[in-house]
């Protein structure tokens, strides 16, 4: 039940980051990315999920790997998640996928603006087929930005059988340079200054802001202002959710 609960705080804390922001309403891509997505799902078999953040909707085309994976007739998701997707993975590769993707949002959003389009995620995912079967496969991630690539527009998303063993689950890849960033060991310190991960700790220990300020030797205002500067640089709304997402990424 833990993991589950886990999964799903993942999950509400990506769509928060997500489709949060402000995004125009006339930059609509989906013809054209529709049109992409089938002419790939034709040439490689794959599996295509277009997921249009301002809508909150998703648009599935499926190549002949869908038939395999049990997918015939599944064309549209009123949501961003490609639910009957999501359920052939077991809950523990289910939690992997949104903390590998929150992972690659977060060191998407340290890149200069203009250079965010240039990477994408991959993961080796475990999927259970409906005899039983365990196949692995590979999920490609990319975020198409708006025309000032602040914000995410569409996340594409692409499935085809993994065809080689990699000993690395998720990467990060620069299709412009073919550099790999590993997302499993990726150093995340630069996110939050050390005196805010002091406060994030002590937050998560259940300190109060009196408690923290009396520790660290600073003021009640200092420690509402690292507060807001935590909640802002993490994109979260609350200290819970911000101790939640520091512990995955390895801050505190």
């Amino acid at each position: 039940m833990a993991k589950n609960n886990h999964f799903n705080d993942n999950r509400k804390q990506l769509d928060n980051l997500l489709r949060l922001a402000p995004l125009p309403t006339d930059y609509d891509l989906m013809p054209e990315l529709t049109g992409y997505a089938h002419t790939l799902a034709r040439l490689e078999n794959s599996v295509i999920v277009i997921s249009d953040m301002r809508c909150g909707e998703s648009r599935i085309v499926a190549g002949g790997f869908g038939s395999v994976l049990g997918l015939d007739g599944y064309d549209r998701e009123n949501s961003i998640w490609e639910k009957r997707i999501l359920e052939l993975m077991p809950p523990e590769e289910r939690e992997f996928k949104f903390i590998a993707e929150l992972r690659f949002f977060h060191f998407i959003r340290h890149k200069p603006n203009c250079r965010r389009g240039d990477y994408y995620l991959e993961s080796i995912l475990r999927f259970i087929l409906k005899d039983g079967t365990n196949i692995n496969v590979t999920h490609k991630m990319f975020y198409i930005y708006d025309s000032k690539y602040e914000n995410v527009r569409y996340a594409v998303c692409q499935y085809n059988p993994s065809v080689a063993d990699s000993k690395c689950k998720s990467r990060c890849v620069n299709s412009l340079t073919g550099e790999i960033i590993d997302l499993d060991s990726t150093d995340y310190k630069g996110i939050l200054s050390s005196r805010e991960c002091q406060v994030l700790s002590l937050i998560s220990n259940g300190l109060k802001s009196a408690a923290i300020a009396e520790q660290l030797h600073i003021s009640i205002h200092t420690v509402s202002r690292h507060r807001q500067e935590i909640l802002a640089r993490l994109k979260v709304k609350n200290s819970i959710e911000a101790c939640r997402l520091a512990k995955i990424m390895g801050l505190i």
